[in-house]
């Protein structure tokens, strides 16, 4: 499987990204790839360390000549987005990921690719298995369940870490550096309602919101583009003021921190309201796509027959709309000291309202807030949580982390920066990303450790568009190789 990245340049890296589009590893399942490092480094003669959160720690001795050199940390995460489009039939718990090459860049099969972060964990096991790279003591740390919680690199055991220095690998623009990142936190939402039934005259009908392009909640939160679950809340609330309708379900988005690409509600309404509704949605949806005209192209709103199902009561229906109105979505502020650099955002991620085994329904929703300042996370977390407060939700502030403070006088800065130059024979954009990396977690657990952040070119992250330049790749690895044979003395 995957045999078309046998044939991309350099190998030392390719070979180990096959092994992980080969092996399934979307988060909470990142147990067999984990345990085929193991064995594959211990092959290798490498030492190996499981800590109680379940991240993976691998050492290799420095090169012969290089045992004066500082210890330097390889840190990526073994975990992947799972998001495909809805006429692909794949399970990331089994399937593996199949890829082709379009036009220079690798891509999925209608997939999220795992570039993010499978190409730095590929990256760190060319080097353990290197037999001609110069380099000083190396730590592999691979996290897990990055791309849902940051649990791994939250729960990294203390003490097990010997470098000074951290070259996080899972950064996706070729040419820049990263010294800073956002903090962040979930907003967990959960509210049961009573169902009540209904007439059986009604008709029922499923209205989608589809065809978008989601993307990165932090990375593309700034790009103008259309909120599946936004647009479905919208258009109910909305749709409210022209006829009555009963809400029996609702569902939008699979992960907090993307954005979603489609949603949809289920809605029950008397038969003398079926030619509004029909002549709502055709308003609605040009509306829509002349609003989103330069970002949203695909965007559609569609109706169909849906199975008559219990509803909530109208009150309930109308406050649980009323505070996903008011739910916090979007960039809340640009940064004023760093130009073009979000500061403070919010994604609302995921939305449900679903049937339990005992005949009541449960509405629940994740948001992720992120910013550059911890203040501001607490701030607008606080928002979101009074608005479902609102309805008596059960709203819990979980997964809090902290940002990474850039230093630009740091020395590995300055190291970096040189070698980059004198590698890609150009200065490297220095810059601080909207996103958790985990540099600033770890960072609050190893006081006095220089970090750093950069990877190749890689488009569409967390989306089924997600594709990864391989000419950047190349220069990602003579990089990374220069930095380590430059390593300084400890």
């Amino acid at each position: 499987m995957n045999d078309v990245l046998r044939t991309l340049e350099p190998k030392a890296i390719w070979q180990h990204f096959q092994t992980l589009c080969n092996t399934p590893r979307p988060s909470y399942y990142e147990a067999a790839l984990r345990e085929h490092l193991i064995q594959w480094a211990t092959g290798l003669g490498l030492e190996t360390y499981v800590d109680p959160a379940g991240n993976l720690l691998i050492r290799k001795i420095a090169s012969k000549g290089m045992e004066d050199r500082e210890t330097v940390v390889l840190q990526g995460h073994l975990d992947m987005v799972a998001q495909k489009e809805a006429n692909i039939e794949h399970d990331f718990t089994k399937d593996p990921i199949v890829t082709q090459v379009i036009d220079g860049w690798v891509h999925a099969t209608g997939t999220t690719l795992g570039a993010d972060n499978g190409i730095g964990v590929a990256a760190a096991m060319a080097v353990l298995e290197s037999t001609d790279l110069l380099h000083g003591p190396i730590e592999a740390l691979f996290t897990i369940e990055e791309e849902t919680s940051l649990r791994g690199a939250l729960q990294l055991e203390e003490g097990i870490l010997k470098g000074k220095i951290l070259l996080n690998l899972d950064s996706e623009d070729r040419g820049d550096v990263y010294i800073g990142c956002a903090g962040g936190v979930d907003i967990n939402v959960m509210k049961p309602y009573l169902a009540v039934p209904v007439n059986a005259a009604k008709k029922a009908f499923d209205i989608t919101v589809s065809g978008l392009r989601g993307g990165h909640s932090g990375l593309d939160i700034q790009k103008g583009r259309a909120s599946g679950n936004v647009l479905i809340i919208r258009l109910l609330n909305l749709l409210k003021e022209q006829c009555e309708f009963g809400l029996s379900g609702l569902s939008g988005g699979t992960l907090r921190n993307a954005i979603s690409r489609d949603a949809k509600a289920t809605i029950n309404i008397e038969a003398e309201n079926e030619t509004k509704l029909f002549t709502f949605i055709d308003a609605f949806e040009k509306a829509t796509q002349a609003e989103f005209s330069t970002t949203e192209a695909n965007l559609k709103v569609t109706l169909a027959p849906a199975e008559l199902d219990a509803e909530l009561e109208a009150s309930d229906a109308a406050s649980l709309l009323s505070a996903l109105y008011c739910a916090p979505h979007g960039v809340h502020r640009m940064s004023a000291d760093l130009e073009g650099v979000t500061e403070t955002s919010c994604n609302l991620g995921v939305i449900n309202l679903k049937n339990t085994e005992n005949g009541e329904k449960v509405f629940d929703a994740c948001l992720l807030v992120r910013s550059l300042v911890d203040s501001a996370v607490e701030h607008h977390a606080y928002v979101a949580k009074s608005a479902f407060s609102l309805i008596q939700a059960d709203v819990k502030l979980e997964n809090g982390y902290p940002g990474w403070r850039p230093d630009p006088s740091a020395g590995l800065l300055k190291h970096f920066l040189e070698v980059h130059k004198d590698v890609m024979g150009h200065e490297a954009n220095v810059k601080v990303i909207h996103a958790g990396l985990e540099c600033g977690i770890i960072g609050a657990k190893y006081s006095g450790m220089e970090m750093v952040s950069f990877g190749p070119n890689i488009r569409g992250a967390h989306s089924p568009t997600e594709r990864m330049e391989i000419d950047s790749v190349a220069d990602f690895w003579r990089l990374l190789v220069a930095l380590l044979e430059s390593t300084p003395r400890a």
